[in-house]
């Protein structure tokens, strides 16, 4: 498992580095919220993602986008909402901004639940993608895993941001 896992990291750096660039678009455009525009960005950059990874040996990706979009378009909903929340209120900073547009209980409840809509897009992402056999026993440990650390990653950067 672990050469598995230690194969896979640079498949994990591209995936992250993807999906920042999602969340950064959405945090940009969140005064605009085109949401149209936005997931057509998002296909975009999954295109890159996956032409990036036709060069390696290990998987192989066919995003199929009737199974993902809903999850990606409620994900890119929240965060649209949160981001414009935030960057709309009036105080100058992102803590005293982000402390006067949500309290900490209701900013627990939207990132817990951005992480746990972040974890299904990646489930079904999980499906769409072709391991070579030694990598197969991964998939579901990835699922458990990332379910299981939505939550405990929502409560401590809350405890992180509100103390």
């Amino acid at each position: 498992m672990r050469v598995a896992a230690s194969a896979l990291e640079p498949i994990l750096a591209l995936n992250v580095e993807k999906e920042v660039r999602k969340d950064a678009l959405a945090i940009r455009s969140s005064s605009k919220g085109d949401l149209p525009q936005l997931l057509r960005q998002a296909r975009q950059i999954d295109e890159e993602f996956v032409a990036r990874l036709e060069r390696l040996p290990l998987v192989r990706l066919e995003i199929r986008y009737e199974k993902i979009e809903p999850i990606r378009t409620r994900r890119m909903e929240r965060l649209l909402e949160a981001a414009a929340r935030i960057l709309q209120a009036p105080w100058s900073g992102l803590r005293p901004a982000r402390r006067a547009s949500y309290g900490e209980a209701q900013f627990a409840i939207m990132l817990r639940e951005h992480l746990q809509l972040y974890a299904a897009e990646v489930d079904a992402l999980n499906a769409c993608v072709r391991f070579a056999l030694l990598m197969a026993p991964l998939r579901e440990r990835v699922r458990r895993n990332m379910e299981a650390q939505a939550n405990a990653l929502a409560h401590d950067v809350t405890r992180l941001l509100y103390d």
